[in-house]
């Protein structure tokens, strides 16, 4: 919007510095700190407004963590200050006609809806279970086909609509149209799906902790604004020997905005929380780094740079597959961890909270570096 703006006031009035609002480096450094502030000022208010209204955390009995006891009535639905803080400076400074801006838009918002929702039946209705989980699901499908459509089958994406790039393998990248040329959306769209799907959820498990999410939320954020700075400038992708992505630069304020917005939340969020994201916040940010990778064609990346997500619901598919193999087996559940997802299992081990955060965000400032490692090590 301000894009368009200083555009026509250079063009109309020669207003000297409007240039400045062309260069992507500018509107990212304007998102993430608007969106930091915006965090900041907003999340206040919406924290005694969620207090007032008695949206509060309810904490399951079958937990069976004495400290998670105390955190009960605690105010909830906290992502709504992460997604407005995000989507407010993205509207501000993403170029109106950038479509992937408008995509993000889309799976941030879609997704905090289906978030906000389960959250409501939890806090509001008092169920605990929330939204069944088809109906969750559901959601998550169609925000998949929707991004995977347009991805896809847009002329915009065209020259590369079906390829995904291979890390530490220079100038080779998977086809997804390889068996057939026009029937290579048969592969996409699942994949899109899954993706969308795996990515929501494994953020969704891994908010169980005082500013566990967010402040890794914060670190992929930054990645993802670097891959798509990088992919989407010609000079640096030909240096780099990488895709060329025209128009994804737009992609780094959207990160930067989101990188911001969950700096802003920790602000609240770190422990002792004054406020949770809630599924609120937790599907919309796992939703978006979803849409990022696929939008940057490195969905085998996603391990690296989402790399705590993705153990936390790996140690959640350990758990449960091996205890119902030992019941069938052996007549009796048996497990590898103390508890999954695995922030839990360290938890009962006698981890205090703000040590096992600590170190999950260096494992994941550890793992961000080796995925940006591989613009150069192919």
């Amino acid at each position: 919007m301000l894009y368009e703006l200083f555009d026509w006031l250079e063009k109309t009035y020669a207003l000297p510095g409007a240039s400045a609002m062309a260069f992507i480096s500018t509107r990212t450094a304007l998102a993430a700190v608007a969106s930091l502030l915006i965090s900041l000022i907003i999340g206040r208010k919406i924290i005694k407004w969620l207090s007032s209204m008695q949206l509060k955390e309810v904490i399951r009995d079958d937990i069976g963590l004495d400290s998670h006891y105390v955190k009960s009535g605690t105010p909830s639905m906290g992502g709504v200050i992460i997604i407005l803080a995000t989507l407010i400076p993205s509207l501000l400074f993403v170029r109106m006609d950038s479509v992937y801006g408008w995509l993000l838009f889309f799976v941030m918002l879609s997704l905090g809806i289906v978030g906000f929702i389960d959250d409501y039946i939890k806090v509001v209705k008092k169920d605990k279970s929330g939204l069944a989980g088809r109906f969750k699901i559901a959601g998550q499908v169609i925000v998949g086909l929707v991004l995977g459509s347009v991805l896809y089958f847009h002329p915009d994406f065209e020259a590369f609509n079906t390829l995904s790039t291979v890390p530490f393998a220079k100038n080779l990248n998977i086809d997804y149209a390889y068996f057939s040329e026009n029937l290579g959306w048969l592969i996409y769209l699942p994949v899109s799906v899954f993706i969308i799907t795996a990515t929501s959820n494994a953020t969704n498990l891994t908010d169980g902790l005082d500013g566990l999410a967010a402040g890794i939320s914060a670190i992929c954020g930054l990645a993802f604004a670097i891959f798509a700075y990088v992919s989407g400038r010609f000079d640096f992708s030909e240096f780099l020997s990488i895709m060329y992505l025209p128009g994804a630069g737009e992609l780094t304020v959207f990160s930067a905005s989101l990188v911001g917005a969950t700096m802003g939340f920790l602000w609240y969020n770190t422990n002792p929380a004054s406020v949770f994201m809630g599924d609120t916040g937790s599907l919309a940010l796992g939703g978006v780094f979803g849409a990022l990778a696929l939008a940057l064609h490195k969905e085998l990346l996603l391990p690296f740079i989402c790399g705590v997500f993705f153990f936390e619901t790996l140690s959640v598919i350990i758990q449960t597959t091996y205890f119902k193999y030992t019941k069938r087996k052996y007549g009796e559940g048996r497990r590898v961890f103390l508890m999954a997802p695995i922030h839990h299992h360290f938890e009962k081990k006698g981890w205090s909270e703000q040590k096992i955060v600590v170190r999950f965000w260096i494992i994941a400032i550890l793992l961000t570096i080796v995925s940006l490692l591989t613009l150069k090590i192919r």
